[in-house]
């Protein structure tokens, strides 16, 4: 007995020094954590409960038969984030540079798969160098049986892939395929070919961190949804994230007491559009103000910022909320803010998340680019995202909401279920202007006559009463009482029961 719980302890020893000291200082001297660093950090104290521990790869081409480490790069388990269950696997760059051999990919799906038949969320630490080059198609094989478990995953439990270091070739694209991607400055990459490949073939000279670095996939491609500064950060805000998440799409989300009264009124709201229909405001300053605390977990901050999209809790409850942003292109919809917010809806619509509509939308926006780009599929998605949202839907209007860009941003005719109006709102065709010089087109050359012409349309029109008068409007309420007014609508509809029709899967306009 003494001998086997001597042999153990020797294995629980290996498994834990990973790739040995030499590699762990040089993790450190990167300003990385080890695999089990990072578990310390994102799982409540004591709670990990590893599996796997001892598994090893079979390979023996190469040399391979005298490196096993157990383990075999990958730390796999559960544990709990603020007393909730979590899935969660760590990739240990320390042992064969966090590649993926084929029992590595086996440990990741065993907690795939126990995550999916207990409900609970998946959590990635991907820090790997891709597949194991001498395993063959073997390690190929593990990456799509990964990849298998993504898909049938996906909708039934959360999947966040925080990434930490390189992520590159097949191994992108199970991130790609999760629901939220994290990244670290200056440590982390993404890309499906690297640097020396890309100058191969394209004469292209880039380097790591502009080909794939977290500046570039949260700016410029909208791949990842946050960059943080290290480690600790990325890993402490994935903690508060998970906060607002349900376990699965079996459950809502959890219930985080409050001590901001539901009948708090914010005075300064009232003044928060500007007279002047021409002039931006921020509508994140109304989204702090309402929601509880002023807790506001904001997604792709830096991407397609002409729409606003995070998660919230409103007397108590997560919600999601998507908003135009008029401090950017007016708060137009264009191709990339349409996809941002599409896929967020449909995230929140999967996991019985309430979704908020905050409107200020002059249209979708113009141009050659967008046209050839394909704003007429790509807006789509995001009008498709609403139709089919069956949560409960809450949409308020805060000035401008033109044309098809009205109808997409949750209106009432595409099942929103409380649709709410400022007396600043604007609810029409198109705007003033471009109306009267439509309508009064022989008058064009008389400026005289087009400015009075301009006034009375827009005293016809501008403004929420005719879209109210309809019913297309629930009620026009006054800024100040905002807050109160959506947690009573959210509070209504609880219980709301709505089903779409039977199909195997819809077909997104992709």
């Amino acid at each position: 007995m003494q001998e086997i719980l001597r042999r153990l302890e020797e294995k629980r020893a290996a498994a834990r020094a990973g790739g040995g000291a030499r590699r762990v200082q040089t993790q450190h001297d990167k300003g990385k954590l080890t695999a089990r660093e990072r578990l310390e950090v994102l799982l409540d104290e004591d709670s990990f409960e590893e599996w796997d521990m001892f598994v090893e790869h079979r390979c023996s081409d190469f040399g391979m038969t005298e490196q096993r480490v157990p383990g075999d790069g990958v730390v796999t388990g559960h544990g709990t984030v603020n007393g909730r269950p979590i899935f969660v696997f760590s990739q240990d760059f320390t042992v064969f540079g966090g590649s993926l051999s084929e029992p590595h990919a086996e440990k990741i799906c065993k907690i795939m798969d126990k995550a999916m038949l207990v409900g609970a969320p998946v959590v990635g630490l991907n820090d790997s160098g891709g597949a194991r080059i001498q395993e063959g198609v073997a390690s190929l094989a593990g990456y799509a049986e990964v990849f298998q478990r993504n898909v049938l995953a996906s909708g039934v439990v959360p999947q966040i892939s925080l990434i930490m270091g390189p992520c590159a070739g097949g191994a992108v694209y199970s991130p790609a395929m999760t629901d939220f991607i994290f990244m670290v400055e200056d440590s982390s990459y993404m890309f499906v070919t690297g640097p020396d490949v890309v100058k191969t073939v394209t004469h292209e000279e880039v380097t790591l961190e502009e080909l794939g670095g977290a500046g570039t996939h949260t700016t410029k491609s909208g791949v990842a949804d946050r960059a943080f500064e290290n480690d600790v950060e990325a890993l402490l805000e994935t903690r508060r994230f998970i906060d607002f998440l349900p376990g699965s799409n079996r459950e809502p989300p959890p219930l985080r007491p409050t001590e901001d009264p539901i009948e708090r009124e914010e005075p300064s709201l009232d003044t928060l559009v500007p007279s002047d229909p021409a002039k931006p405001y921020d509508m994140k300053e109304l989204i702090e103000k309402v929601v509880d605390e002023g807790d506001f977990f904001e997604l792709m901050p830096n991407y397609a910022g002409n729409i606003v999209i995070g998660l919230a809790r409103l007397d108590s409850h997560t919600v999601g909320i998507v908003a135009n942003q008029p401090m950017v292109l007016a708060g137009c919809l264009d191709i990339a803010s349409s996809v941002k917010a599409a896929r967020f809806v449909r995230f929140c619509d999967c996991f019985n998340i309430p979704i908020v509509t905050f409107v200020d939308v002059p249209g979708f926006l113009p141009g050659t680019a967008q046209e050839y780009g394909g704003i007429i599929k790509h807006g789509a998605k995001l009008l498709f995202a609403f139709a089919e949202a069956t949560v409960p839907k809450v949409t308020l209007i805060t000035r401008k909401a033109y044309g098809g860009a009205y109808d997409v941003m949750s209106s009432k005719h595409i099942r929103g279920d409380v649709n709410y109006a400022w007396p600043t709102a604007e609810i029409a065709v198109m705007g003033p202007k471009g109306a009267v010089e439509i309508i009064f087109r022989q008058d064009i050359g008389d400026a005289e006559k087009i400015e009075k012409r301009t006034e009375e349309y827009r005293a016809a029109f501008a403004n929420p009463f005719i879209a109210a008068s309809r019913g297309f409007i629930d009620d026009v309420i006054m800024p100040h009482g905002t807050r109160r007014r959506l947690c009573r609508a959210l509070a209504l509809l609880r219980g709301k029961e709505l089903e779409n029709p039977w199909k195997k899967h819809d077909n997104l306009p992709l």
